[in-house]
This record gives structure tokens, C-alpha cells and sequence, in this order.
């Protein structure tokens, strides 16, 4: 059974979380992405919680800005140190450290810059398909593959990004779980994936008509983004190395993401485990949660 509540942060910041497993037992915390919410990690939650999986307690909180998490209206405070913040905080609440902090898409995004910054938080670190700033930088200032690939991302920051994504039911944000008939050409016409069943649109549907501003406002803090600006950003390098145990599971039919990003990353993650997904997209944790959780199982055991 999953539990809802709403955790309120010592700096002022609610977040919604969907819980599994007793109080006492190791904690695995679960970060969604962009534009997903906590209800993905369902499955994972439930099966982590199981004894005989581990017997975990699992939380899945919706981030700044998502469903009924906290929403600030100031663009920077969706900044990245803010985001980092809210779930330091949220650890601190469940005892001080965690057995992993596992984080997709933009949940990535704040999971790398945790445990390069708090590694005392967390015992191992697991990625799906979420880019380490220190090779997405580098990608998007010199990879022109990655810069179309990234092209979206100048939607998503205009300022009328709000009123054309909610247009036709949503149609704009729908699309980005359907890939073309044809994918190496990225032609023909959009496929529905099995996944997207009547009940997960609803469920859907229901968070983005909760409101669309506040996950929007993750694309206009960040300074990781195609354009003129990307030439003159610098990431200190102390803000990129991680060294903790990691596992990287990567969906090779990322169209956002390409497998670039996964060069030179070893560099930056020294224990990095890569586990390199073949017939599996950017939606892996919908495509295939059985893989996802045998991987992420396997890895906790070790």
C-alpha cells in the first residue's frame, strides 16, 4: 500500500511524497523527471518494500513545482541549489543518510549535483537516463547531434509554453512518450506506446492540469540548455566528481538524450557500474520496470 503525505521542509518547502515500507528500515528515496511525477515509481516502490526485495522503506517525492509539492512563482528558485536543498532536507527527515537515491530525467539533474556536493548522505547512487552535467555541458557546447537533440528544450522556456502545452488535451506533452513509426529516421507517424494505458493518461493528465509552470520553470532556471549563452558556462570541477558506488542505466533509444553523454563519464564517476539498455527509450522505467527493478536490485545487493 502506498502512503500520500505532504512533507513540510525546515526552509518553508512542501513536498508531496508517496511512501512505501516501515519506519526504521533503510531508505531509498525515487526523483522523477520532466514531464513525469512520483506515481511512476509505483511498482518500485511497492517492490522494494517487499521483505524479500529488501524490505526498504521508499519514498517518492514529487519535486518543487510538481503536483502538490510547493510551487514558487521566482523563476530562481528553481535554480539547481534549491532543488539540491529540498531533498538534503528531506533525507535529514528520514534519519540523516540513505541506502541509495535512485533519480530519472531531471531527478538525475538534482541527483548528480547532490552526490557530488553531500556525498555523506547517500550509500550508492542510482541514474536512468539523466545526463552528468559535466558531459552534458561538454556535449552541448561542441556536439551539434546534441544540440538538435536539445532543441526542445527552447520551447519549454517561452513564455507561452504553458497555454500551448495544455492545448488539445495536452496533445504537445503526450507526444513526448510517442515515438515515430519510424525511429532511425524519426519519421511517420506517432505511435502510442502499450504502456500509456487509459489509466496512466488519466494519471497524467490529472498532475499537469494541477499546473504547468512550475516544472517549466526547471528548463528556464537552468543555464544547461542549447543556445548562445551554453559557450560561456563553467562548472567547477569539484561540482562534478561523485564518488560513490553508482549504476548508470541508460535506454539506448534515448532521441533526447544520445548515447554521447556517455563518453568520458568514468572520468567523473570512478565507481560507475553502466548498464547500456538496447530496445529501451527515455520512458525505460514505464518500458521495462522488471528490467529497471532486477537491475536496481542486483546493485543493491552488491
Amino acid at each position: 500500500m502506498i502512503e500520500l503525505s505532504q512533507r513540510v521542509l525546515p526552509h518553508g518547502i512542501t513536498l508531496s511524497c508517496r511512501t512505501t515500507g516501515a519506519k526504521g528500515r533503510p531508505v531509498l528515496v525515487f526523483l522523477h523527471g520532466f514531464p513525469e511525477a512520483a506515481f511512476v515509481w509505483d511498482a518500485l516502490l511497492l517492490h522494494f518494500a517487499q521483505p524479500e526485495n529488501g524490505g526498504y522503506r521508499c519514498i517518492a517525492p514529487n519535486l518543487r513545482g510538481f503536483e502538490l509539492s510547493s510551487a514558487p512563482t521566482d523563476v530562481s528558485a528553481y535554480r539547481p541549489k534549491h532543488l539540491v536543498q529540498d531533498i538534503a532536507a528531506l533525507i535529514a527527515l528520514e534519519g540523516g543518510q540513505l541506502e541509495a537515491l535512485i533519480a530519472h530525467d531531471w531527478g538525475g539533474a538534482v541527483a548528480w549535483n547532490l552526490a557530488a556536493s553531500q556525498p555523506q548522505l547517500i550509500k550508492k547512487l542510482a541514474i536512468i537516463n539523466s545526463p552528468h552535467p559535466g558531459t552534458f555541458l561538454r556535449e552541448l557546447q561542441h556536439s551539434a547531434a546534441q544540440q538538435a537533440a536539445s532543441a526542445y528544450m527552447t520551447f519549454l522556456i517561452r513564455p507561452d509554453a504553458e497555454r500551448l502545452l495544455a492545448e488539445d488535451d495536452f496533445r504537445r506533452l503526450f507526444e513526448f512518450f510517442m515515438p515515430f513509426s519510424s525511429v532511425k529516421e524519426a519519421k511517420g507517424p506517432r505511435v502510442t506506446p502499450d504502456w500509456l494505458t487509459p489509466e496512466v493518461h488519466a494519471q497524467y493528465r490529472d498532475v499537469w492540469q494541477r499546473g504547468l509552470t512550475g516544472p517549466l520553470n526547471f528548463y528556464r532556471a537552468s543555464p544547461l540548455r542549447p543556445g548562445p549563452e551554453i559557450a560561456k558556462v563553467v562548472i567547477p570541477r569539484e561540482l562534478l566528481d561523485v564518488h560513490l558506488r553508482t549504476l548508470v542505466l541508460w535506454g539506448m533509444g534515448d532521441i533526447a538524450l544520445p548515447p554521447g553523454l556517455l563518453d568520458g563519464l568514468q572520468s567523473y564517476v570512478p565507481q560507475m557500474q553502466l548498464e547500456r539498455i538496447e530496445g529501451a527509450t527515455h520512458w525505460i522505467i514505464h518500458e521495462q520496470p522488471d528490467l529497471v527493478a532486477r537491475h536496481l536490485r542486483l546493485f543493491l545487493q552488491s
